[in-house]
């Protein structure tokens, strides 16, 4: 079980209304210890530095999509394992295969409520103490 305190979670959006979406479910939920970024290409260069337990990325961004990320992720040494849930309003068949072959850790579907955000974390953490 991870404590909602120590769990690091770094949130990329290039849409600030949807980054704010994001952050009010993880506020709603308790988890507050959390950096954003609208460049994903910048959260890269920071998570490398600065490795999180969890990254939450929109799919559509300009210039690196969320896939992309994971990818770039994946293949770096430091950051290879991080927990990675994609967020996105539709979700192809294309890029389900894409994620799965890219090991994404978990996927929700834009709208979401705080409730649906908190089960697909803990489906990636397990069980979220106090």
């Amino acid at each position: 079980m991870k404590s909602m305190r120590s769990l690091k979670i770094y949130v990329i959006d290039d849409m600030a209304t949807s980054r704010g979406l994001i952050t009010q479910a993880l506020d709603e939920i308790g988890l507050t210890n959390y950096e954003t970024a609208a460049d994903p290409k910048a959260a890269y260069e920071a998570i490398v530095k600065s490795p999180v337990h969890l990254v939450l990325s929109d799919f559509n961004m300009p210039g690196l999509s969320g896939l992309q990320l994971l990818e770039y992720l994946r293949r770096t040494p430091a950051t290879k394992n991080v927990g990675f849930i994609l967020i996105t309003g539709k979700p192809s068949p294309q890029i389900v295969a894409d994620a799965q072959r890219l090991k994404l850790n978990n996927m929700i579907k834009k709208p979401f409520t705080a409730a649906a955000m908190r089960q697909c974390i803990e489906a990636v953490t397990g069980p979220l103490g106090a």
